[in-house]
């Protein structure tokens, strides 16, 4: 039976943008049969600036990377690391897509090594976690921090101990999943019936919750029931505000972030469109600080014509 090896990574970057940013921090971590063997950690010049939005999540400064190795003399080293093993990082794509800018502008060739989400893993496994980023993972399974949040080996060093335990529950996961694929039209059929019945559920407990409203509205009483639940009644008056009035003053006292919830849907949609000049659209990149891959089925109703 051949060993089963990995490369788990993370990497600190410039920016969001893999086709104009640069890696600054490289770690990774060898795992053959699960267990830690080997590790590699450097910093990089990147000969470029650094986004103050950027150094706000790792901490890593121009000054801190001034004198570490350029690109081109460390990645020799980190792709010979690499190999042609599989790759483990969280939210893999950002990792995955700036390895392979690096490897492209170097190189003039793509990396060619399969990668796996922990993050969708965890999406998938546990899809009732209100976070799944890395910090929720390594609650999920009672892994301590190795260092500082947001520099590479910490969080590489965590993911490499919560992957074997992620993996194991990942492909039992997907080995139920597959034996199941004969049966996907009956569970198609049965994903419907199980659909209709919680929204025909949701409408009863709408025309119940009806019923207690107008109960409080004639003077009835709290109810406790045997179970120890309490049913009250409360009243609440909300106001609508004229945004542009107050904006200058939320800013003023700190709380315009907590009050504007971004529509990040619409703002990609603007920035890929034709309606922003090349600077508008610049600055609406240099303020991303995430990036997620999300995958989704969807349901609607098929085309009869």
């Amino acid at each position: 039976m051949s060993d089963n090896i990995l490369i788990v990574l993370d990497v600190e970057t410039t920016g969001l943008d893999h086709s104009k940013e640069k890696i600054i921090e490289f770690a990774a971590l060898k795992l053959v049969n699960g267990q830690i063997v080997e590790e590699f950690e450097t910093l990089i010049n990147p000969e470029q600036h650094i986004r103050y939005s950027s150094i706000n999540i790792h901490g890593i400064t121009e000054s801190m990377v001034a004198d570490s190795p350029k690109a081109a003399e460390i990645f020799p080293q980190i792709f010979e690391f690499i190999g042609d093993y599989p790759i483990v990082a969280h939210n893999a794509i950002f990792d995955f897509n700036f390895l392979n800018q690096t490897s492209l502008a170097l190189y003039d060739k793509e990396i060619k090594n399969h990668y796996f989400d922990s993050q969708q893993m965890f999406r998938e496994i546990h899809p009732e976690e209100k976070s799944h980023g890395l910090d929720a993972l390594l609650n999920r399974f009672e892994i301590e921090p190795q260092g500082t949040k947001h520099r590479a080996m910490a969080d590489a060093k965590g993911l490499a101990l919560a992957y074997p335990k992620l993996e194991r529950l990942y492909y039992e996961r997907n080995n139920w999943q597959f034996s199941q694929m004969e049966n996907v039209r009956y569970l198609f059929e049965r994903y419907i019936r199980i659909q209709n019945a919680i929204q025909i559920m949701q409408s009863e407990l709408g025309d119940i919750k009806s019923i207690f409203k107008v109960y409080f509205e004639q003077g009835g009483a709290p109810i406790e029931a045997t179970t120890g639940e309490c049913l009250t009644y409360q009243s609440k008056t909300n106001f609508s505000y004229d945004f542009a009035q107050i904006k200058e003053t939320l800013d003023e006292i700190g709380s315009l972030e907590k009050v504007v919830r971004l529509n990040n849907g619409l703002l990609d949609r603007i920035v890929t469109s034709n309606s922003l000049s090349e600077e508008q659209k610049e600055k609406f990149r240099s303020a991303r600080y995430e990036v997620v891959e999300n995958r989704n089925i969807h349901i609607q109703k098929c085309d009869k014509r």
